[in-house]
């Protein structure tokens, strides 16, 4: 059972999700990085440039799914150190403050609630500059077009993108431009419309995109999607 809510952190997301065995399936790039709570245990998942698999899966999960660009603020770490990573919380913060945190979170009656907790007591503010940047991507507008629009060259955003989202803006408009075909499709958007009202050439390069960046075929995410509970950024498993 997956579900989730609106965080009191501006653009992020709470969600907890309880397991069924088998459950597991691959977590889609979003450019997106989340802080979790897996059965008493505070784990980081960095921005990824490739579907992810768990590899264990504890039965009770919960998690905060930053906005693109907003993680380091809270995590206190560039995303590019986390790009693909799972890691433990302990190795960026305190390990003392992240053992009183995890068993504070696991008999809490709503670990997501005191997950969400923790993540605000040491929120800060992302880069207004780089929120500006991830959200004319998400709209689809051009890379070149966003770096004149928020007066960064293509060095200085390509250099500022990597600390603030993990890789460099035109992995990151890929990667949005795919969550919006994946989000159509699930809704039973036929490929060739998923495709161009995301802005692909045509299906075949959402296609390409597909399989470049998951792994996985549109048929195989279309099967799946009808098995499992996505969340709406396309993804329907664990981070």
């Amino acid at each position: 059972m997956y579900r989730e809510r609106a965080s009191r952190i501006p653009g992020a997301v709470v969600w907890a999700r309880t397991l069924e065995p088998g459950a597991v399936a691959p977590v889609l790039p979003d450019g997106c990085m989340d802080l979790l709570w897996r059965d008493g245990e505070l784990l980081v998942a960095g921005p990824d440039t490739r579907a992810y698999v768990p590899d264990a899966a504890g039965p009770r999960y919960a998690g905060v799914r930053f906005a693109p660009g907003a993680g380091p603020a809270a995590l206190g770490v560039p995303a590019h150190e986390l790009r693909d990573r799972r890691v433990p919380l302990a190795a960026l913060w305190p390990g003392a403050e992240v053992r009183r945190a995890a068993e504070r979170i696991g008999q809490a009656p709503d670990p997501a609630a005191a997950l969400e907790a923790l993540a605000l007591a040491r929120a800060g503010e992302p880069d207004p500059l780089m929120r500006a940047v991830a959200a004319r991507l998400a709209e689809g507008r051009p890379v070149a077009e966003t770096a004149a629009a928020v007066g960064l060259g293509a060095r200085q955003l390509h250099r500022r993108s990597l600390d603030a989202f993990g890789y460099g803006p035109k992995t990151l408009a890929r990667v949005l431009r795919l969550q919006r075909a994946l989000a159509l499709v699930w809704r039973g958007v036929p490929y060739a419309e998923a495709a161009l009202a995301a802005g692909c050439a045509d299906q075949a390069h959402l296609a390409r995109e597909m399989r470049a960046l998951t792994g996985t075929t549109l048929s195989g995410y279309a099967r799946a999607a009808k098995s499992a509970t996505p969340t709406p950024s396309g993804s329907w498993s664990v981070a």
